[in-house]
């Protein structure tokens, strides 16, 4: 598999990553940024690790394992976490979220989740079979996903991930009756245009009502970085207070 040598967060985090297929992108960073600290943070649908890194590089988890169906992308997980000097404090697990992973239930205060995004039904996938793993999804993923956040989630414990709006829904759908004080935050390319991702954040075992955050914009008007997103993207700076 031929890889590019990439960085984000202004540089601070080394990326090996498939030169074709699933790629890292804001996505992973905004997830990292909407969590809070934690002492064992499981990252479901790792990737190369881009998100579970990040908490480690922003000082938001003490310790992070990283979960990846695809083997080729788990292995340079782990090698992105030596190359960024986190070998000591991350696992890589290769498993399918949807059928059970060899790990501990009960024991991670942070799930921080981007699951496969679209409906196979409704579109037409990618030939590149990595790329059309990562995201397009069954009817039923994101449940079998949260499902797998409960298992491994100590009760308080709080998920974190970010999906399409038009899934917002499903997901309020698969969080009733395990998860309260749920934060939405809608992200938006620019002013005046409607959101093209949805942040959520929720607590195991709370009933703390649900409530909708300022949305978060990606570039002012002109198309340039937004003056938050370069805080965010760039320097680490927090999406959400804890």
């Amino acid at each position: 598999m031929e890889t590019t040598d990439d960085t984000a967060l202004g540089g601070k985090l080394k990326l090996l990553q498939p030169r074709d297929g699933h790629r890292a992108g804001h996505d992973a960073i905004l997830l990292a940024a909407a969590a809070p600290k934690s002492h064992h943070a499981l990252d479901l649908g790792a990737g190369v690790g881009t998100a579970g890194l990040a908490l480690l590089a922003r000082g938001r988890a003490k310790r992070v394992t990283l979960v990846e169906i695809d083997p080729r992308l788990s292995e340079l997980s782990l090698e992105n976490a030596r190359r960024n000097g986190f070998a000591d404090v991350v696992t890589a697990v290769c498993g399918d979220v949807t059928t059970g992973l060899p790990l501990q239930n009960d024991a991670c205060d942070l799930v921080i989740m981007n699951p496969p995004f679209n409906d196979a039904t409704a579109m037409r996938t990618s030939p590149d079979a990595a790329k059309a793993k990562a995201h397009v999804a069954e009817p039923a993923t994101f449940e079998r996903w949260i499902a797998c956040a409960i298992r491994h989630l100590k009760s308080n414990g709080t998920l974190v991930a970010i999906h399409r709006p038009d899934s917002t829904l499903p997901i309020l759908k698969s969080l009733d009756g395990r998860f309260g004080a749920i934060e939405i935050i809608p992200v938006y390319p620019k002013p005046d245009t409607e959101a093209i991702r949805v942040i959520v954040r929720a607590i195991k075992g709370r009933k703390t009502p649900s409530t909708l955050q300022p949305g978060f914009i990606l570039n002012d008007a002109s198309g340039k970085p937004s003056a938050q997103a370069e805080a965010i993207l760039r320097d680490g700076a927090p999406l959400l207070t804890d």
